[in-house]
This record gives structure tokens, sequence and C-alpha cells, in this order.
């Protein structure tokens, strides 16, 4: 399985949602679990923690935005602005079946050369 990337790009989407994820475990004592499958052409990438999830959803992807102390609220508008560079998404909801959060990157899965 190949997916294409541009010199990082996607290391640092991956750190951000990941980092995100164990800010918010650290936070309420919880654990954060990551995992993927490819599916129909795509590779989905799921990050959930067991955080305190979110309050706000609307204003997730806000440049500037955070609800962190120390945060400069660019880590996920940057996140999803490559995952789209990349024909992919990016979502954050709450869990519906427990406490916390799940980051959600769908890519395309590269066809052979």
């Amino acid at each position: 399985m190949t997916i294409r990337a541009d010199g990082g790009q996607l290391d640092q989407l991956l750190i951000n949602l990941v980092r995100n994820a164990v800010d918010a475990a650290l936070d309420a004592g919880g654990g954060v679990e990551l995992g993927w499958t490819a599916h129909n052409g795509r590779l989905e990438v799921w990050v959930q923690d067991d955080g305190p999830g979110l309050a706000d959803t609307v204003n997730l992807f806000v440049p500037f935005y955070t609800t962190k102390a120390d945060g400069s609220g660019i880590g996920l508008a940057l996140s999803r602005q490559i995952a789209e560079a990349h024909g992919g998404s990016l979502t954050l909801a709450n869990r519906e079946r427990a406490k916390g959060c799940e980051a959600r990157l769908s890519l395309p899965i590269a066809g052979p050369e």
C-alpha cells in the first residue's frame, strides 16, 4: 500500500493528532488508541482518546482558535489543510460510546506506478 506524501507533511499531521490525543488523555487520566484500515481504495487512520471530549466542535479547524492555555491554534487547521492537499479528509468528533474524542484521517491509496 502506498500513500503519496510530500516532505514530512503527513508526519506532522499524525504528530499533531497523537499529541492532541495524549494531551487530552493525560488531563483525564485516560489513554490513547491508534489504528488504521484500508477500505475502498482509501487508508482510514483513527486516533481515539479517553479525554474529556470536545466542548466546542464548531471552531475546531478555525486558525488560531485553541482551548489549550499554551496552544497556538494552528495544529488542527494545518492538519486539515495537509489532509486535503493529499486528496484526503480529517474529522474530529466526540466518541459516541465512550468519553473522549476521535480524529479520523482518510487518504487515497496510490495505485501502481
